[in-house]
């Protein structure tokens, strides 16, 4: 009898099964990396297995949101709710034949994602399927189960993956500190203030999405995400005053970035500057343009943003409402350049 049958666990990385958990990884990691460059750079900056979590966490959502977004069969509802059935089956038993569902199970059964996540995130993506246009009740419920549970999710992953947490290192003095969860092994808790953070950010990058998709979500998808305003009656007046909405998000968002392990925090805040950097080039675009044109932010800016971050040299981010219109942006480009790039994420 070998160590890993000793133990009892069919997971042990000498079984069988650990060749089905690593190729049901595999899966998801590939997920990422062709749908999604701003997320990927991020968690490229991850340690390898919180980066391997973050990996198994964004193909599940991407899966969810492909069937809403892309697929829009006249079954879709039917394969959402199965597809939700057997996520859930998948972290109550550890195993599941979809492979996407399996990385995932198994991730959340380690760090503690649960059903107060996955049902919400489950609920919006059938909001997809039925509205077209937002109420302000519908709009938060839709944002918190599509963004702000994911940002609880990956918050999760960073609490009860690799390092500790500053308030957790050394008594907090702030060393880092051998990793790993609390005696027993259960997930920890996320705390109250770092939780509240991660939605706040969850919600900006989500409301950004709405904004760089206005046109697309319009025309592809029939759909308005933002309660009273339509992409052909938006007006610089309103654009402003929801960039000035997404800013007051990320500052928010920021001031949590302390309580994260310091290889999360350094990921966290490459995001952030990726998507206060595309918030730039939409503000200072006239709304009449944003409706026909997808703004980004080039390859070779993200990966700017992603060494200076690693370096410890990151800019303080501006205050909400302190908008730089025009700013020069690593990578020599300026906001408002307009893309002809294609697709939406949720992430």
């Amino acid at each position: 009898m070998n160590e890993a049958e000793a133990s009892g666990d069919p997971h042990a990385p000498d079984t069988d099964l650990a060749l089905y958990d690593r190729t049901a990884h595999d899966a998801s990691a590939r997920v990422l990396a062709r749908y999604s460059t701003s997320f990927g750079v991020g968690a490229r900056l991850l340690p390898r297995e919180m980066r391997r979590r973050i990996e198994d966490v964004y193909a599940m959502v991407r899966v969810a949101d492909e069937i809403v977004d892309t697929y829009r069969g006249p079954d879709a509802r039917e394969l959402l709710d199965a597809f939700e059935r057997e996520v859930d089956a998948a972290v109550a038993r550890g195993f599941s034949t979809n492979l996407v569902a399996h990385a995932f199970g198994r991730t959340a059964a380690a760090v503690g994602i649960g059903s107060a996540q996955t049902a919400p995130f489950f609920a919006s993506m059938r909001m997809d399927l039925d509205l077209v246009t937002h109420t302000p009740e519908s709009f938060a419920a839709y944002v918190h189960g599509s963004a702000e549970v994911v940002g609880e999710m990956c918050l999760a992953v960073f609490l009860n993956t690799g390092e500790r947490a500053p308030r957790e290192r050394d008594g907090g003095k702030g060393r880092d500190g051998a990793a790993g969860q609390p005696p027993g092994g259960a997930p920890r808790p996320l705390p109250a203030e770092a939780a509240a953070g991660a939605r706040r950010l969850g919600a900006a990058y989500q409301k950004v999405n709405f904004l760089r998709d206005l046109g697309a979500d319009e025309d592809a998808l029939g759909r308005s995400y933002f309660p009273g305003v339509s992409p052909g009656g938006l007006d610089d007046a309103t654009l402003a005053e929801l960039v000035a909405d997404c800013r007051a998000d990320v500052v928010a968002a920021e001031s949590c970035l302390p309580l994260l392990p310091r290889r999360a925090r350094v990921a966290v805040a490459t995001t952030i500057d990726i998507y206060l950097a595309l918030l730039d080039r939409i503000a200072a675009m006239p709304a009449e343009r944003l409706r026909t044109t997808r703004v980004r932010v080039p390859d070779t800016a993200k990966a700017a943003f992603a060494l200076r971050n690693a370096l410890g040299r990151r800019r303080a981010v501006p205050a909400a409402g302190a908008q730089p219109p025009g700013e020069q942006l690593p990578g020599g480009k300026s906001a408002g350049e307009p893309s002809a790039h294609k697709g939406r994420t949720a992430l």
